[in-house]
């Protein structure tokens, strides 16, 4: 099979660049287009250039139609209202969508899941290894321990994040959920202030940190009776993120029209 051509979205932004470092990095892959809103001040630079990279001849643009004629996939990592105008011409050009977009809404993530009939949709709220093993090893303890033991998730990001809780937080707050059985949109707690009486039995709490320029930190904390059990992960380098992400794309490609996330590319959808 030849390269994979893909497409960075927001590809002037911190993980736009990080992504296009990754694909000049690895095998099996090539950048097809870089992708930027109308009206960005870097629409007609060199991607490689924006990048740190050697000039590579692909300039940054804001016509996804014309760009991705000559694509097999679509990276993006960027902000909800720009992922979800990219969903309908991604499904219309049969590309991979690679969806790493946080702080989408129920009714975004249902524009994403309408085109998954006929089109293939790989969306996480991490991609690395490490996370996505917490993930399961989340969901398993969370089953193994009764409502006697509270859920407290902490995360930790750079000062520029624009949402919260992080996508990694809620998709660990899923797993904890699903491993108690219960509706994480029912047991949430994303903020305490004030007078807020008792902690709810079987509440998951969440608490967000911003600051500096951390890449990612996340722990989730069950407290029980006379002990704490805490399971976390560290992430260095956003390029961690990157090459999951293209991981992810080359997995995909060719793949049947659906729905998948990181736990299906690397097997742990059933842990």
């Amino acid at each position: 099979m030849s390269d994979m051509r893909l497409i960075v979205a927001g590809a002037g932004g911190r993980m736009g660049r990080a992504l296009t470092r990754a694909i000049s990095e690895s095998k099996g892959a090539v950048l097809a287009g870089a992708l930027e809103a109308p009206g960005s001040e870097l629409l007609g630079k060199d991607a490689g250039v924006l990048a740190g990279l050697p000039a590579n001849g692909i300039t940054v643009s804001a016509d996804l139609w014309a760009m991705s004629k000559e694509a097999d996939g679509i990276l993006d990592f960027t902000v909800p209202a720009a992922t979800i105008a990219n969903v309908a011409i991604a499904a219309e050009r049969g590309l991979v969508h690679v969806i790493g977009t946080t702080g989408l809404s129920n009714s975004d993530n249902a524009v994403i899941r309408s085109v998954t009939n006929r089109a293939v949709v790989v969306q996480s709220g991490n991609m690395s290894l490490g996370v996505n093993l917490l993930a399961a090893v989340v969901k398993r303890v969370a089953k193994a321990l009764d409502e006697n033991f509270d859920i407290e998730i902490v995360e930790a990001h750079h000062r520029m994040k624009i949402d919260a809780p992080s996508g990694t937080a809620l998709m660990l707050g899923q797993a904890a959920a699903a491993g108690r059985g219960i509706s994480l949109e029912d047991n949430a707690e994303r903020g305490r202030d004030g007078i807020t009486g008792a902690r709810k039995p079987g509440a998951i709490g969440f608490a967000s940190l911003r600051g500096g320029t951390v890449a990612g930190e996340h722990s989730v904390t069950f407290l029980g009776p006379f002990e704490r059990l805490t399971l976390s992960h560290l992430a260095e380098d956003r390029m961690l993120f990157a090459h999951g992400a293209l991981k992810a794309a080359l997995w995909a490609h060719g793949k049947k029209p659906g729905h998948y996330s990181m736990a299906d590319v690397l097997g742990l959808s059933d842990i």
